[in-house]
């Protein structure tokens, strides 16, 4: 079978511009407002279109959900297993939760976690699908990093998924708990990412910072082997 190229381009082109009309349309008038006529029209393609490349609404906000988590997680996990090669723990991590803090907390992200929020009742899957693309590939590629760096005496961890977990809360919960609750989907200013990653890292590192770890200013270290 000859597969046409332009043909395949052009399919391409048109998947990618109903995601997007998607993602404008559900994060702007929720799941029950959007209409698949809306989202054709604002893609510049038929219904018919819409309908070959997804086959119902659900499937097309499920596609939406991967689409954007992705996009900010992928980086994200570079980064983490980047830590592997660390001459500076306290630092680097400061550095990765300031990256991870303005990637998760972008607006549009910000929107869609609320969305799948409110839809988290009728279709569960969507949830799933945001947790295990979201913050619970951030959370395994964190454990599968702090294995390794306390193999090396840079962290002192004995449960690597519990450890990943509370450094992943350290630097998300406050910012994500106030813009899920207030309503705040502006971007955090520099002062406010300073202040939660420096904090959240100071803490990490008082409860699990290992021999070979530089502790920050103010930190203490922990007395190994001992009360």
């Amino acid at each position: 079978m000859i597969v046409d190229e332009d043909d395949e381009r052009r399919s391409t082109r048109k998947r990618r511009a109903i995601v997007e009309a998607a993602t404008a349309a559900f994060l702007r008038d929720g799941y029950r407002g959007t209409s698949m006529d809306e989202i054709a029209a604002k893609a510049g393609v038929s219904k018919q279109t819409v309908y070959k490349h997804f086959a119902d609404k659900e499937r097309l906000l499920s596609e939406v959900v991967v689409t954007t988590v992705s996009e900010a997680s992928d980086p994200v996990s570079d980064e983490v297993r980047n830590l592997q090669d660390t001459g500076d723990i306290d630092a680097d991590l400061r550095d990765l939760a300031r990256r991870q803090l303005a990637t998760v907390m972008q607006p549009r992200l910000m929107q869609l976690r609320r969305l799948v929020i409110a839809e988290a009742g009728r279709f569960p899957e969507l949830g799933r699908i945001f947790y295990e693309r979201g913050p619970g590939r951030t959370i395994d590629v964190l454990a599968e990093t702090f294995e390794r760096l306390a193999a090396s005496g840079v962290l002192d961890v004995d449960d690597p998924p519990t450890a990943a977990a509370h450094f992943n809360w350290l630097i998300m919960s406050a910012p994500i708990n106030r813009a899920m609750l207030l309503g705040d989907d502006g971007p955090p200013s520099a002062r406010d990412l300073d202040t939660w990653a420096d904090g959240g890292v100071r803490a990490f590192l008082a409860a699990y910072g290992g021999h070979n770890t530089r502790l920050p200013a103010g930190g203490k270290t922990r007395a190994r082997g001992g009360a």
